[in-house]
């Protein structure tokens, strides 16, 4: 398992094309995955900073908004979004992102290459999936027990997006058998028992499961509320799942 947080994020000016600053810190990479991932991100926009608008060409992309107010900005059209705001952006679509609040705008991002684009970098076969038609990127607001099925959006095979809270003691118990699993702490605290290791979580901590490992999340005193994206994954040789 892949085990990070959100602590000592990097300073990043002019994302995207604006001026200003925005925190960002990367909490995995497609490195050490079979999947087509391409990075799990945390960003941060103080009041009045903006994420310039920009064009998808060869990945697809989620942003779930973990605290502050904003609007989103989506193929030209302006939608105010909150914690539990989540943009799928498919190729073909722009999205940018400005801070309305008085404090900062948090938000999960979780971006993955196209079949195509995962075939001509892993030399894979893709899937024949991929479709030319207009974009079809949407907006959802998800709460504590909220399940998005993305095919209708995206290309590729990321299978579920979905929140979950957890009673003190409750576990969560995943298998990365044909699929990978990224898990981000929206709150309370509780542990991630896989690979021989046992690491806390907290609000911020984020755990990646590699296809072939297992791990069971347990929630602690407070309870434990989690954000969860599960991505099927081919065996050798096997075209991708359409």
């Amino acid at each position: 398992m892949i085990v990070a947080d959100v602590s000592e994020a990097a300073e990043v000016y002019g994302v995207h094309g604006t001026e200003g600053l925005t925190y960002w810190k990367c909490l995995a990479r497609r490195t050490g995955t079979a999947g087509s991932w391409e990075a799990v991100e945390w960003a941060s926009l103080p009041p009045g900073a903006v994420s310039g608008e920009h064009l998808h060409t060869r990945t697809e992309e989620i942003y779930f908004v973990l605290s502050g107010e904003g609007e989103l900005r989506l193929d030209g059209r302006p939608y105010p979004v909150r914690a539990g705001s989540m943009a799928l952006t498919r190729t073909g679509s722009t999205h940018g992102l400005r801070n309305t609040g008085s404090g900062p705008l948090d938000w999960l991002v979780v971006e993955m290459s196209t079949p195509h684009t995962h075939s001509v970098l892993t030399g894979a076969r893709g899937s024949d999936r991929e479709r030319n038609s207009m974009p079809r990127s949407t907006v959802h607001v998800l709460g504590e027990a909220t399940e998005v099925d993305p095919s209708g959006t995206f290309d590729g095979p990321l299978r579920t997006i979905r929140t979950r809270a957890l009673a003190t003691g409750e576990k969560l118990t995943l298998a990365a058998e044909g699929t990978e699993h990224v898990v981000f702490v929206l709150g309370g605290e509780g542990t991630a028992t896989g690979s021989g290791a046992e690491v806390p979580l907290a609000a911020g901590s984020a755990v990646t499961l590699p296809l072939g490992g297992s791990l069971t999340v347990t929630a602690g005193a407070e309870g434990l509320r989690v954000f969860h994206a599960v991505l099927a994954v081919a065996s050798a040789g096997e075209v991708s799942a359409a």
